[in-house]
Formats: C-alpha cells, structure tokens, sequence
C-alpha cells in the first residue's frame, strides 16, 4: 500500500497535465479558428533610383503579407528611405546600393520619404507604399 499512494500521485497529476493541454493538441472546429489560414507566399520586388529631389517610382503597390524587397540606390547625395509606419530607415551614399526586406503585413497607404537634411530638397521628396488588403 506504501507504492500505491504515490504511484496514484503521479498519474492524477498526468492526466491533469494531459487535460490542460487537450485544447493546444487539438483545435476546435467550432467558432473561432484555432488554427490560422497559412500565408501566402508572394514576393515581390523594387529598385528605386534616389536622386534631386525624387523617388523614382515613387509609388510602389503590393499585396497585405507580400515579403518586400526593395533596393535603394543614388548617384547624387545621401538620401534616405523612410516609411514611419513600418520603423524602416535606410541611408544610402552616393555609389551605394542597399537592400532590405520587409513583411508588408499591414493593408493601407503609407508615405516613404527622404529623413536626411543634408539638403533642403531632401525634405519635400515623398512617395508612397501602398498596401492592398486580402
């Protein structure tokens, strides 16, 4: 009778471990999914040319959960890409190119823009992310 107490101990305590983990190990069907839709893969990619006083495009559309890859380049001065929204900041010099990838996972439209101050110019260039929902 001294095993038996224990051995009961242990398998209470496994079968409530077992319980608290059921709805992990098995999704409901009913209601709200347990279990997200996968994404789906889609990529797509930009080259923009920077320069006095201009994104070129200045417009680029993709599609909500698109990975992004954009690479800026400029001949002229620094200049930097900038989309507050999705706490991207890329500078480029002169001669340089940069690449960088992002998961366009919010719908909507957002403005990129030149943040340096090198140049006054630098502070009117705009251009704009636009986000097409699912």
């Amino acid at each position: 009778m001294g095993v038996a107490r224990p051995l009961r101990f242990v398998l209470s305590i496994a079968c409530l471990v077992f319980l608290l983990a059921l709805p992990f190990l098995w999704p409901s069907s009913g209601g709200s999914a347990a279990v997200a839709a996968p994404l789906q893969d889609s990529s797509r990619e930009f080259t923009i040319n920077i320069h006095k006083y201009a994104f070129s495009p200045a417009r680029i559309e993709v599609r909500q959960n698109d990975l992004v890859k954009i690479t800026i380049e400029t001949a002229d001065i620094p200049h930097s890409f900038t989309i507050d929204d999705y706490r991207i900041s890329k500078r480029v010099n002169p001669g340089q190119t940069i690449t960088f990838e992002f998961r366009a996972d919010q719908a909507g439209s957002f403005p990129f823009y030149c943040s340096l101050t090198i140049d006054d110019g630098c502070r009117t260039m705009q251009g704009e992310l636009v986000v097409r929902g699912r």
